[in-house]
């Protein structure tokens, strides 16, 4: 095929896409905003932060990656025109997640007292115990709300979860700046404050979508005649059964970026928020991936439906490129301004402060090098793993993601993130290679796999 029969789909990829990615950067924006703000605090507060979140991190991972079943089966059956279908979908999935979301919620007020036994700095672990209840808490609208999310998404409407996201947003910087700062006669809370702002407007989200869905035409056949009497076993395990590997993978990546958190914990607090800052502003980027990635399972998924698999993978690999395109962008971004960019977390005119924050910038600008190589590497891992999904390929993909991360990334993040050896831009090198290997691995199995759908189909 010519470069312009994978170019003309770029419009209609970013008019489903940018939705999605405004929704999932403003999840990111929510950490962004709590980040700069905690960052005016002191180091200590911001590495606080970043370890209360490593542990909401991984079971929001398991959350998020599980509440992807629900789009590529509503897809499939909104390219079926089967409305009953997909109305079973969305039910099973939004009840599974609210059960999901307080399962990890107390999974992680259970296992919170680890972090007193992880070798992190006290005065890190004092200011993030409290903190970490109340972003825990948090957990429960959150995944209810994904589960709304991934349902419309897989109708093709992917803009409702971006207005809710950006409400959310505002909420979070508004109730960020009273209560971290104790402004409007309220007492200053710190991180706490931080951490009410972030459960607020998750709850918000969850209300406003709802609403909005509700009040919405093309919503009104799936969301009449909810009945528990109605769950059916069958479906449960087929959402199950797609889900869970997803929510593997998703955990399996974000373990690792976790993994590098907690190492850079052993190397001291500023490391540790030097870490947090360039996994801050990588995660910005991803989200963009992330879209490109919701959009590959929807348009998949669509095209699963009506088993025209030349056009699937035509779809998908326009997908790819665009995800290409956009990543070499991001690369050359936070090569021009890795020295800046940390500058907006930190106060490098604050007296009291100075040499820690200098040392913090100084870490920050190397991470976001080995950033800047990665964006590639990670960009196209979640866009292939995202048309997987759609085609409901999940189980081989998550073996492949378990290898690349944990069998050859975080074998390299520990060995060279040693003191002695390269420390924080050592422990990002082995997250390069674990992104790179997954990047690899999971475009040889989609190649494979749509090859030979075609051949089947001849």
């Amino acid at each position: 095929m010519t470069l312009k029969a994978y170019t003309s789909e770029f419009r209609y990829n970013l008019k489903l896409a940018y939705p999605v990615m405004l929704g999932m950067i403003g999840h990111t924006l929510v950490g962004f905003v709590d980040n700069i703000m905690v960052g005016q605090l002191g180091t200590a507060e911001l590495a606080a932060v970043s370890l209360g979140n490593s542990f909401v991190f991984i079971a929001m991972s398991l959350g998020i990656g599980f509440s992807t079943a629900i789009t590529p089966l509503v897809a499939e059956a909104d390219g079926e025109k089967n409305i009953e279908k997909g109305k079973q979908a969305f039910n099973h999935g939004i009840f599974l997640c609210t059960i999901l979301g307080v399962v990890l919620f107390l999974m992680i007020l259970a296992i919170k007292p680890l972090m007193y036994s992880m070798n992190q700095p006290f005065e890190v672990v004092t200011l993030a115990m409290p903190y970490l209840s109340l972003v825990a808490f948090s957990l429960v609208p959150l995944i209810m709300f994904q589960g709304f999310k991934q349902f419309s998404d897989g109708l093709s409407q992917t803009k409702y979860a971006m207005w809710a996201t950006i409400l959310a947003n505002l909420i979070n910087v508004v109730l960020n700046y009273i209560l971290i700062f104790g402004k409007l006669g309220f007492p200053e809370m710190g991180i706490i404050g931080a951490a009410i702002g972030t459960l607020a407007s998750r709850i918000v989200m969850l209300i406003f979508i709802w609403a909005l869905l509700k009040s919405k035409e093309k919503f009104k056949p799936y969301l009449e005649r909810f009945s528990l009497a109605n769950i059916k076993k069958s479906i449960l395990k087929k959402i199950i059964d797609l889900g869970f590997p997803s929510a593997l993978q998703m955990l399996f990546e974000v373990a690792i970026f976790t993994a590098a958190i907690w190492l850079s914990g052993v190397l001291g607090k500023n490391p540790q928020a030097a870490n947090q800052i360039a996994l801050n502003l990588s995660s910005m980027t991803f989200m963009v991936a992330m879209g490109l990635s919701v959009t590959a399972m929807i348009r998949v998924g669509n095209q699963k439906g009506l088993q025209n698999f030349k056009e699937l993978r035509r779809i998908a690999f326009s997908i790819f490129l665009l995800t290409f395109f956009l990543d070499i962008i991001f690369a050359l971004f936070f090569t021009i301004f890795h020295q800046e960019l940390p500058r907006i977390y930190v106060d490098e005119h604050d007296l009291l402060n100075q040499v820690d924050n200098f040392e913090v910038i100084s870490i920050a600008a190397k991470l976001l090098l080995v950033s800047a190589v990665f964006q590639i590497s990670d960009g196209l891992q979640v866009a292939v793993l995202g048309a997987l999904r759609g085609l409901q390929d999940v189980k081989i993909p998550t073996l492949i993601t378990f290898i690349a991360y944990w069998m050859i990334g975080f074998p390299i993040c520990y060995f060279l993130g040693k003191p002695e050896m390269y420390g924080s831009v050592g422990i990002w090198i082995g997250l390069l290679a674990g992104l790179t290997a997954s990047a690899i691995l999971l475009y040889l199995r989609f190649n494979y796999l749509t090859k030979k759908l075609i051949h089947q189909t001849v």
